[in-house]
């Protein structure tokens, strides 16, 4: 059935209602009163037709206009759609779906934007939290959830204040909602272990009244290395300045007269050797920490540790005999390990040296070498005065001395132990220590060992 357009309904509809006054009419009126009346009906159809035309005339008007707005919100960059087939009504019916059609693709495309942010801030180590004005929590990510020890996923709406008890972040966040602008400040969280945090704070689309959001930087570490930074520059130019200025004061005394003086002269001029060698002492020290820290590590290789060892006794001997101590090495097999021969030497040189330095007259130093499952272990015992329990947490520290007066005294540089911690570290093994204040202490190394075993020398005893 072909489809009737607006101003065919019109005229149709004018003439039907003429017609219906015609019938109308010569029901009621005699013949000979027919013309007037065809007439009247005429001009009654007439008018009938004139006013229904002009109601389709601004209905199709309005309709143009509805249909244009959907075509704008449907096609905001472009011209509107060519004129479908059917009156108005039709076409703003047919824009009105290609509208609902193109909002729905909108809609899908901006939840798996919704959900791809989500999963991105899920995922990133730092610590994400959105609140409300109300400061009830509309997002959290795992990171935030685990540093404040609370099970994930927080649920939606769950106040701020159950989940971190700390005022100062809420309080930021009640800053930024009350002045609308980002804020970035440190702080430590107890909730989250007294760990150090920068936190960055702004208002969701820049306007606070949607809510905010913080990330939480953990920079617990970041400080702890920034005051080991600032330790080792205190303590370097105070190891320096301590030899520097004997070398400069007996440099000046030998200046301004000493040098006649025979054996004072001399004596001066030892004393600026030794400051001398305790300065390059350091300064190797210094060096091989800093490749021990920074270096990339040679390749790992099987190691004889009753060679390294044997090449660490003869190495200390000299002192161990000046100060008369005791070198026992006991009769062990042999085991190689995984690692570098000359840090592995150079950590034993250094357990030793200190065993024998901080040893009593006629003490000894023991060396004992076991396998312990996929591990060898060497154990450097000695019989001196021992470290006191509050300074074995620190006693691999860079330049930390139990006893300040005694090392410098002994030559040494504070970085021993240090070395040894860190060459042990890289080998991938690990160093411990156990001592009785005033009878001695063991220092035990752990290392990976290899499959491989050879047969026991003869113990070595100095």
């Amino acid at each position: 059935m072909p489809r009737v357009h607006g101003l065919g309904r019109s005229l149709f509809a004018g003439v039907l209602l003429a017609g219906v006054s015609l019938a109308v009419v010569k029901l009621l009126l005699p013949d000979s009163a027919m013309p007037p009346a065809l007439m009247a009906s005429a001009m009654i159809g007439a008018a009938s037709s004139a006013a229904i035309l002009t109601f389709f005339h601004f209905e199709s008007r309005h309709a143009r206009e509805m249909r244009g707005r959907v075509e704008s919100l449907s096609h905001p960059a472009s011209e509107a759609l060519s004129a479908s087939a059917g009156d108005e009504m039709d076409a703003l019916a047919a824009s009105i779906e290609l509208a609902g059609r193109q909002l729905h693709v909108v809609v899908e495309s901006l939840q798996r934007e919704s959900s791809r942010l989500e999963s991105i801030l899920g995922s990133m180590v730092e610590g994400v939290v959105a609140v409300d004005p109300l400061l009830r929590i509309t997002f959290v990510n795992r990171a935030f959830a685990d540093l404040m020890g609370v099970p994930s996923p927080v649920a939606p709406g769950t106040p701020l204040v159950q989940v971190v008890r700390d005022q100062v972040l809420a309080g930021m966040f009640t800053s930024v909602f009350a002045e609308g602008e980002p804020q970035r400040k440190k702080m430590v969280l107890a909730a989250a272990g007294a760990r150090s945090f920068d936190v960055q704070m702004s208002p969701l689309a820049g306007d606070p009244q949607r809510g905010a959001i913080a990330m939480l930087y953990d920079i617990t570490e970041l400080e702890r290395l920034e005051r080991v930074r600032r330790d080792f520059v205190a303590n370097v130019s105070h190891e320096l300045r301590t030899p520097l200025a004997a070398v400069c004061g007996y440099a000046e005394t030998l200046l301004d007269g000493a040098l006649d003086d025979s054996a004072n002269g001399r004596k001066f001029v030892e004393i600026i050797l030794a400051k001398a060698r305790q300065l390059n002492n350091i300064a190797t020290d210094l060096l091989i920490l800093s490749s021990l820290e920074s270096g990339k590590p040679p390749t790992a290789e099987p190691v004889s540790l009753r060679q390294s060892l044997e090449s660490a006794l003869r190495t200390v001997e000299p002192t161990a005999r000046a100060r008369q101590v005791a070198l026992i090495c006991d009769k062990t097999d042999d085991l190689n390990v995984l690692g570098y021969d000359v840090r592995l030497e150079q950590v034993f040189v250094n357990l030793l040296d200190n065993a024998v330095k901080f040893n009593r007259l006629g003490g000894e130093v023991r060396v004992e070498i076991e396998r312990s499952g996929e591990n060898a272990v060497v154990r450097v015992q000695d019989t001196g005065t021992g470290i006191p329990s509050r300074d074995l947490p620190r006693i691999f520290e860079r330049f930390y001395r139990v006893d300040k007066a005694r090392s410098r005294a002994t030559g040494g540089t504070g970085l021993g132990l240090a070395i040894v911690k860190h060459a042990v570290e890289q080998m991938g093994g690990s160093v411990t220590v156990e001592s009785d204040f005033g009878r001695g202490s063991t220092f035990t190394v752990t290392l990976p060992a290899t499959s491989e075993r050879v047969a026991a020398p003869e113990a070595v005893v100095n």
